[in-house]
């Protein structure tokens, strides 16, 4: 979908898109514009029973006879203008494409004319219900054969008018607003992909491709981490015909520092059925998904990378396959991992952490990062306590967990800190290993999860793990993604980046 921002003069629509506030007087554009229709707008609203300007209401009014070159009016409710935020104003943007595309609407322009926030620019909110537009004018459509007409996306062309010069505002939104969209868009295609389509070979070369864009992607195969004696992660692929790999993508943008300040690390199970701890049948073909912070990790280098961020950054990704057969993992065996440290592996559908084990200590190691911080849909548990809303943290610096709350707010990717402590550490000790992979009993299954994980983060790095598995594949839409792939943590890391690492 192409975006434009211009002044109102310049806005060209046969559909304008007008926002009205609840229980406030129209705006001096849409009262000249409704003198010119005969007060129709005001007429269609008095008598409208339903339309009161709340969020995300629209009341359609058809003109009589065109009126320089407008055929039909959308008023578009934006609810209270006291409660109204930049969030608000991205949820509208994402209804506004939906309603768009609901109704077979190719091209549109929306006109906002002193607005009168508080606080709140005409721009910001101009560009805020763009990026929730783009965000929402998104479907995985590719797979249909005979039902492409049914499912396509409707909306292809957006415009805002502004009552002053739109370049700044043109410029802000396709210089990172527009990256940070077609990030959340590529993520969300990674985790649709069927496995047999995604392998950990068919996504490693996709990572490839952002060669294209300036990074450095280099490519682990099976046999280079054999000699780095990654037997964790080996361990996990090994009941596998399809090979594992592990990407590193190296994203320099500050030109005056050679070094790497932070490193973000996803897990990329491209499809875990749990091993030899087979999974039941109920929910395994969502196991597609277990790959989502690896599409986000690749999702969010390729939007730091397109935008030219002034930051450098590694992004990693073990990509392996978790799968049954003669040569599978068993429970009970013990695997050396890249750090030396041995673990039990009481559960073979505990395979995520065995994978993110080495890549962290790989990271770390290779590039001596500040910040290192792992996604992964690591526990059933963290759906149980937070659902699909909020995503959980964990971290060892308090510092680190604020700035990442704080970027929460600010891009609307909620997150919730939990708790971490060394009475968990009892819970994955191994009687004949350093460690064991999942904790005993079924209690703070997310938490001892993520206490494994810290066993695995050097001493000076300030270290956070996000555990997206209730949020990055959802049962119903929201105002910013249709049912299925959310792209979750794209927005929220990328505001991170902008906030706390690329202005310091």
């Amino acid at each position: 979908m192409r975006i434009t921002f211009h002044t109102m003069a310049e806005v060209q629509a046969k559909i304008l898109i007008l926002p009205i506030f609840e229980n406030s007087e129209i705006n001096a554009y849409t009262a000249k514009l409704n003198a010119n229709c005969n007060n129709l707008l005001t007429t269609a609203m008095g008598s409208s029973n339903n339309f009161k300007g709340q969020k995300g209401q629209f009341l359609d009014v058809y003109l009589p006879s065109e009126i320089n070159g407008v055929e039909r009016i959308i008023l578009l409710g934006m609810g209270m203008r006291t409660d109204f935020d930049l969030a608000r104003a991205r949820d509208i943007g994402g209804k506004l494409a939906l309603q768009c595309n609901n109704n077979k609407i190719e091209k549109a322009a929306v006109i906002i004319e002193n607005l009168e926030l508080e606080n709140i620019s005409d721009s910001e909110v101009a560009i805020n219900i763009a990026f929730g537009a783009k965000l929402r004018n998104y479907g995985f459509y590719k797979y249909y054969a005979i039902k492409q007409e049914e499912h396509q996306l409707y909306l292809k062309s957006l415009s805002f008018g502004l009552a002053h010069d739109a370049t700044n505002v043109q410029d802000t939104f396709l210089s990172r607003f527009e990256k940070i969209a077609d990030a959340v868009h590529l993520s969300r295609n990674l985790t649709s992909e069927p496995p047999n389509v995604l392998t950990p070979k068919a996504f490693a070369d996709i990572a490839l491709e952002l060669q294209q864009y300036g990074v450095k992607v280099t490519i682990l195969s099976e046999s280079e981490m054999k000699s780095l004696g990654m037997h964790a992660l080996l361990g996990v692929a090994q009941g596998s015909i399809n090979a594992p790999y592990i990407a590193i993508m190296e994203w320099k943008g500050n030109t005056n520092n050679n070094e790497f300040s932070t490193a973000f690390v996803g897990k990329g199970v491209t499809f875990d059925t749990g091993g030899i701890n087979l999974k039941p049948t109920s929910g395994i073909s969502d196991m597609k998904t277990d790959m989502t912070g690896a599409a986000v990790v690749t999702s969010l280098i390729k939007a730091l990378a397109t935008r030219k961020a002034k930051v450098n950054v590694i992004g990693a990704i073990g990509l392996v396959e978790n799968m049954p057969s003669g040569s599978a993992q068993r429970p009970s065996d013990v695997v050396r991992t890249m750090s030396g440290q041995t673990v039990e592996v009481d559960n073979t559908d505990a395979e995520g952490r065995l994978v993110l084990a080495d890549v962290l200590w790989y990271v770390q190691t290779q590039y001596r990062p500040n910040i290192v911080i792992d996604l992964a849909t690591l526990t059933g548990a963290i759906s149980v306590a937070l659902g699909d809303i909020t995503a959980g943290l964990f971290s060892n610096s308090d510092t680190l967990a604020l700035q990442l709350s704080k970027a929460s707010e600010k891009s609307g990717e909620k997150i919730w800190r939990l708790p971490m402590g060394k009475e968990y550490d009892k819970q994955i000790d191994s009687d004949i290993a350093d460690i064991k992979n999942v904790g005993s009993g079924r209690g703070a299954g997310s938490i001892t999860a993520a206490q494994f994980l810290k066993r695995f983060i050097h001493d000076n790095v300030a270290w956070a793990h996000l555990d997206i598995a209730g949020v990055s594949w959802v049962k119903n839409s929201s105002d910013l993604s249709p049912k299925g792939a959310t792209g979750f943590g794209v927005r929220l890391l990328e505001q991170f980046i902008w906030d706390y690492v690329e202005k310091n």
